[in-house]
C-alpha cells in the first residue's frame, strides 16, 4: 500500500453498515423548449462502502446524470441523494464544492489533461485548492503516480504518453485527494481492449487494495464484468436484469 491512501475497511461482527451512498425516490428530468424530457423517475440505489458497481445502458439512457448527482454536479427534481449520511440536496454550493473535492475522485472517457502541464503537474492540480506546501503537493502527486504506474512518466506531457498512460495520470489525479469515491464515465470507451484491460485492472486494485468504491457507468459488458455487481438502467430506474 503507498502512503497517503487508505487502506480497504472490513466491517466486523456480521453488522449491517449503512450505505455510503443512497439515493431515494431520484426524478430528473430536463427541459428541451416546451418539451419535459424524463432521464430518472423514482430511482432507488444503495452502493455499500468498499463496493465496485458496474451501471449499463446504451448511451443517452441517464448514466451520466446518475453519477453527476451522486458526485453533486447535480441535483434531483424531487427525492434525495445521501452520501456518507450527507444529504447533498441540503447543501449550499460552496459547502458541496468543498465536499466533493474531499469525497469524490472523477475519471471520464476523454482525460482532460492540460497540454502544456507534465503528468505530475496535472495530477498535482486537485492539490492547489488544499492548504499544502509545495513539498507535500509533490509527495501526494508522486505517491498518486506510483499507484498508477506512471511515476517514470511524471516528467512527460500528454502529447508525449499513449492514450493508456494519460488515463492512469488521469486516474492519479482522480485519487491523490484520497477520495472515498470514483465516479468513472466510459473510462476505457477511447481506448482498445488490451489498453482498456489494463485501466479495469488498476481500477481492481484501488478497490482492493485501497478500498476505493467504485462506479463506473459503461455500455460494453466487457468492462462490466470487472465490476463486483451490475446494474441495468432500464426505463429510467434500476434493475438487476437488461431490458428485454
Amino acid at each position: 500500500m503507498i502512503k497517503g491512501f487508505q487502506a480497504k475497511t472490513q466491517t466486523t461482527g456480521g453488522a449491517m453498515e449503512e450505505p455510503l451512498i443512497e439515493l431515494r425516490k431520484v426524478t430528473k428530468y430536463y427541459h428541451r423548449k416546451s418539451e419535459r424530457v424524463e432521464v430518472l423517475e423514482g430511482l432507488d440505489l444503495a452502493v455499500p462502502r468498499g463496493d465496485f458497481l458496474a451501471l449499463m445502458a446504451p448511451s443517452g439512457k441517464g448514466k451520466s446524470t446518475l453519477l453527476n448527482l451522486i458526485g453533486g454536479i447535480d441535483r434531483p427534481n424531487s427525492g434525495e441523494v445521501f452520501v456518507g449520511g450527507k444529504p447533498l440536496n441540503k447543501m449550499r454550493e460552496g459547502t458541496l464544492a468543498a465536499w466533493r473535492s474531499r469525497t469524490i475522485g472523477f475519471v471520464f472517457q476523454l482525460y482532460h489533461l492540460m497540454p502544456g502541464l507534465t503528468a505530475k503537474q496535472n495530477v498535482e492540480l486537485p492539490l492547489l485548492l488544499m492548504n499544502l506546501s509545495a513539498a507535500e503537493r509533490r509527495k501526494r502527486a508522486m505517491a498518486a503516480l506510483a499507484v498508477t504506474d506512471m511515476e517514470d512518466r511524471a516528467r512527460f506531457k500528454p502529447a508525449e504518453l499513449s492514450g493508456g498512460q494519460q488515463q492512469r495520470v488521469a486516474i492519479a489525479r482522480a485519487v491523490v485527494t484520497d477520495p472515498q469515491i470514483l465516479l468513472c464515465d466510459e473510462p476505457t470507451g477511447d481506448l482498445d481492449r488490451k489498453t482498456g484491460d489494463e485501466i479495469l485492472r488498476l481500477l481492481q486494485v484501488l478497490n482492493a487494495e485501497h478500498g476505493k468504491t467504485i462506479l463506473i457507468v459503461t455500455h460494453d459488458p466487457h468492462a462490466a464484468a470487472r465490476a463486483r455487481r451490475t446494474l441495468f438502467l432500464n426505463n429510467r430506474t434500476l434493475s438487476e436484469e437488461p431490458e428485454a
